[in-house]
């Protein structure tokens, strides 16, 4: 959900704290940032990553980097490479051969580690285990040496995703034996193996094929080179132990740290609807239910790799310690986040069970005599995790039956969504006034949700993935081909809430739009400037987002591709100019040669609110010759 605040000095700041706390703990590497795109959102991991989006995701992934590092924790960069579209968005076992186009591999998949390598200088890449058209990647040569180290200038380290060497032979058989895995693997440019078992099965035979000449000696040494120079970047040989052992009682989960984890909270929550302002809440209602599976699990957002002795605020308690005893917040659970069924209720439905009956019933009871309802619904750790993918993308469980017999009850409802994918909640869109999505978040997320609810917080999100109306549309991830949407007989067409989307409390103008120069060759940068106004009567928080379109190239392009962004803060009637630069990069395409080249023509560019909101637009052309 961070990259949901589309706030990269955010990210930069977290990144510090990261890398602080870490540091103080004894830590010398972090296996982050993850840089995978979640391309289906049926895909366990999606709550892992940043965006789907890849100038987004390497925005978030070079500031994460850059702050990690300066703080003296070494960054890996996980997961290289095409890891983040397994096939059916199945995870685990069953992914194999991702199935994406090489064109896509570069545009899209290998975009957020090119720029993040570049950039930011990390000092780890963990390679991946699914392979790519028919080869691992832990054993390709071709992405481990030379696309990484040769295009990219890598000079770090590569380690191998749990049990991934191995996996060249028991899963992918490619490898007759875990002797010639290892014989793959390390010729392919691995330096460092990681599994749950023991290093020997790893150091035996790389013993062997050394002794037996498969293996040059200098070969060994090169890669032994790369994990001796990493270690010197980040001074373990002039101080490999934690300088002050006491240091981490004062740093991690220190007052400062702790707000900006209030502030990200913040800026990630999203308001997908708002009819009627509905929203914010009026502090001096008497009576609130707040219900759901979701408004009281203190371990919801708990992650499987972080730490387990979390004390996170619930939005339950978040509101409580809002509004005190100045209202009544009644609270039921509603339902369970998943029925008994689950996971074969993600495939059909079926009633409640006379159980379950009984616990909607029970908020029912309570909603009919109460001034408005605070549902919390969604997924948790459990459904939406690593090896935890889904076939479908509605509520879980019995939640969509709460839903709709509250909602029954005539009473104001407002939908918060917890989770950790998009989820394809077209009913509640058609039927509820008021949602938001405030995604796993973390410890003080209730106190925040609470701040956006009852408008202490002007809520300022954007989404960074592309929430669909069903599951049948998948694919539909931003970017996208031309036409790849477009209307097709009597089908149900377009994104629930397209990427970028998220309303305010207050309302913003764009105007002024000014492109300069018009004319330029490809090593010229491009200035687009406009003017942001706010028009409500708040002060409130805008992402202005710039887009880019080559109109007609050699290879087919994106419909339109994010290329700026900028967190905006206005007061009620407040303007400001906002300025992006366009540079070579950023107008490249990868040609049908294989090069990454700038074609002459005309590009289209849209300033806006969101993907599908653009109310600027204009265009400059690339030429041979300025004159």
């Amino acid at each position: 959900g961070i990259a949901a605040s589309f706030d990269v000095e955010l990210v930069h700041a977290i990144g510090r704290i990261v890398g602080t706390e870490a540091r103080a703990l004894g830590y010398t590497n972090v296996y982050a940032p993850i840089l995978d795109l979640p391309r289906d959102p049926r895909w366990g991991r999606c709550s892992e990553c940043y965006s789907e989006d890849p100038f987004l995701t390497a925005a978030c992934g070079v500031a994460m980097t850059s702050s990690m590092q300066a703080a003296g924790v070494g960054s890996t960069l996980k997961h290289f490479a095409v890891y983040g579209t397994p096939n059916g968005g199945r995870d685990g076992g069953a992914r194999t051969d991702p199935q994406v186009t090489w064109r896509d591999v570069q545009s899209l998949h290998l975009f957020p580690f090119r720029e993040v390598i570049r950039r930011a200088k990390p000092v780890g890449v963990m390679a991946s285990y699914n392979d790519y058209d028919g080869v691992p990647v832990e054993g390709s040569r071709r992405f481990l040496t030379d696309i990484l180290r040769g295009e990219y200038g890598f000079d770090g380290y590569v380690v191998s995703d749990s049990g991934a060497v191995e996996d060249i032979h028991r899963k992918h058989r490619v490898a007759s034996s875990e002797k010639e895995a290892v014989f793959e693997a390390v010729m392919a440019g691995l330096n460092v193996r990681t599994n749950f078992t023991m290093p020997d099965r790893f150091v035996s035979p790389l013993r062997q094929l050394v002794h037996e000449g498969r293996i040059p000696m200098d070969t060994l040494d090169d890669r032994v080179r790369d994990i001796l120079r990493v270690k010197f970047r980040l001074g373990l040989f002039d101080q490999p132990y934690v300088e002050d052992p006491t240091s981490a009682v004062r740093v991690v989960h220190s007052s400062a740290h702790m707000d900006l984890a209030t502030r990200a909270a913040r800026e990630s929550i999203v308001l997908l609807k708002n009819e009627k302002r509905a929203l914010p809440l009026s502090k001096t209602l008497k009576r609130i239910l707040v219900t759901g599976p979701l408004a009281d699990y203190n371990d919801a957002w708990r992650d499987r790799y972080g730490p387990q002795r979390v004390d996170f605020v619930t939005p339950l308690e978040g509101i409580r310690r809002k509004l005190g005893d100045a209202c009544e917040v009644v609270y039921e659970k509603g339902c369970d986040v998943v029925d008994a069924r689950y996971p074969a209720s993600d495939v059909y439905r079926e009633a409640p069970t006379k159980a379950a009956a009984a616990m909607i019933q029970s908020a029912v009871d309570v909603a009919k005599d109460v001034d408005a309802i605070i549902v919390v619904l969604g997924e948790d750790g459990e459904i939406s995790r690593e090896d935890r993918s889904r076939i479908s993308l509605d509520l879980p469980g019995n939640q969509g039956d709460l839903l709709r017999a509250l909602h029954a009850t005539g009473r104001s409802i407002t939908l918060v969504l917890s989770s950790g994918r998009p989820l394809s909640v077209a009913w509640a869109d058609d039927h509820i006034p008021a949602i938001l999505e405030m995604w796993f978040s973390n410890e003080p997320g209730g106190d925040a949700l609470a701040d956006v609810l009852f408008g202490d917080v002007n809520p300022s999100g954007k989404l960074p993935i592309t929430f669909p109306r069903s599951v049948g549309q998948i694919p539909m991830a931003f970017p996208v081909r031309p036409a790849a949407q477009a209307h097709d007989g009597g089908q149900v067409q377009g994104p629930l809430y397209p990427f970028g989307h998220g309303l305010s409390y207050t309302r913003f103008t764009y105007e002024g739009l000014e492109i300069a120069p018009s004319r330029a060759t490809s090593d010229a940068e491009i200035r687009v400037r406009c003017n942001v106004k706010n028009v409500g009567d708040r002060a409130g928080d805008e992402i202005v987002q710039l887009y880019i379109r080559d109109d007609y190239s050699s290879v087919t392009t994106f419909e339109k591709s994010l290329r700026g962004f900028v967190r905006v803060s206005l007061g009620a009637g407040e303007s400001r100019s906002v300025e992006f630069t366009l540079r070579a990069t950023d107008l490249a395409l990868y040609d049908r040669g294989g090069n990454w080249v700038v074609e002459p023509g005309r590009f289209t560019v849209w300033l806006g609110a969101s993907s599908n909101n653009l109310p600027l637009s204009g265009g400059f052309e690339i030429v041979t010759d300025p004159g």
